[in-house]
């Protein structure tokens, strides 16, 4: 296992970054369950479907599983980049039904616990888009490849496609930081499952592409998330209609 003994310093700065982002939470009109930081703990609620028109009888279901990035906190519903993607598609003649069941705060711990709900919707097409809060909070990379692992195969087993989104930390964590990278582009290559390297390039660390807390895409964030993961969805899409 990897120690991860300068954790706390390194990661100060970001805790009381994270503290003022939550100090200014109580004022989201959305309210609490849409108003959390990487590090809250998430509600027990799932979103509903999102479908802004209606769905031909045999549309893809696609299940993105993540956390505030995939919910698209302090934005609207329809401005996050599952939403952006599902708009698009739709728009080329591809319509699917989308179920985001994101939530802010959410672990791969709390991933594995909210897939038996996630595969009772008997999704086609599951997104995986989790492991930046295990990483931030310095989580045992160990404990973050189970439960990828695990999340992957009781999809599979369901008979759905999977998607995973690669997750990267910052640089400044070390040799921790350079094996969690690493653990994402190994386990796809170990189970042979579709993979988006990087889906947060040219927004993580880009100020103008995230809000104030410098943590959270803006809505021109979301646009660039969906440019970087649309060419991988529909090649999963693709696969999910052959079978």
């Amino acid at each position: 296992m990897i120690r991860f003994a300068s954790f706390t310093r390194r990661a100060l700065p970001l805790l009381l970054l994270l503290a003022a982002a939550c100090g200014s939470d109580a004022q989201d009109s959305r309210g609490a369950d849409r108003a959390r930081t990487l590090f809250d703990e998430p509600s027990s609620g799932v979103a509903a479907p999102v479908a802004a028109t209606p769905l031909p009888g045999d549309a893809p279901k696609v299940v993105f599983l993540g956390d505030s990035i995939g919910a698209g906190l302090h934005l609207a519903e329809h401005q996050a980049f599952p939403a952006v993607m599902q708009a698009r598609l739709a728009a080329d003649g591809s319509p699917f039904e989308l179920v985001n069941a994101s939530e802010s705060g959410r672990t791969t711990s709390g991933g594995v616990t909210a897939l038996d709900w996630v595969m009772r919707t008997d999704p086609d097409v599951v997104v995986i888009e989790l492991g930046g809060n295990d990483g931030l909070r310095g989580i045992a990379l160990e404990q973050i490849e189970s439960n990828l692992r695990r999340m992957i195969e009781r999809a599979r087993e369901g008979g759905a496609h999977v998607l995973l989104l690669g997750v990267r930390l910052p640089p400044n964590y070390g040799e921790y930081g350079a094996s969690f990278d690493a653990l994402y582009p190994r386990l796809a290559r170990e189970l042979d499952v579709d993979f988006e390297p990087s889906f947060m390039r040219d927004v993580g660390g880009v100020p103008s592409m995230n809000l104030a807390d410098g943590l959270h895409p803006t809505a021109m964030g979301h646009e660039r998330l969906a440019d970087n993961v649309l060419p991988s969805l529909r090649r999963v899409l693709r696969a999910a209609a052959a079978d």
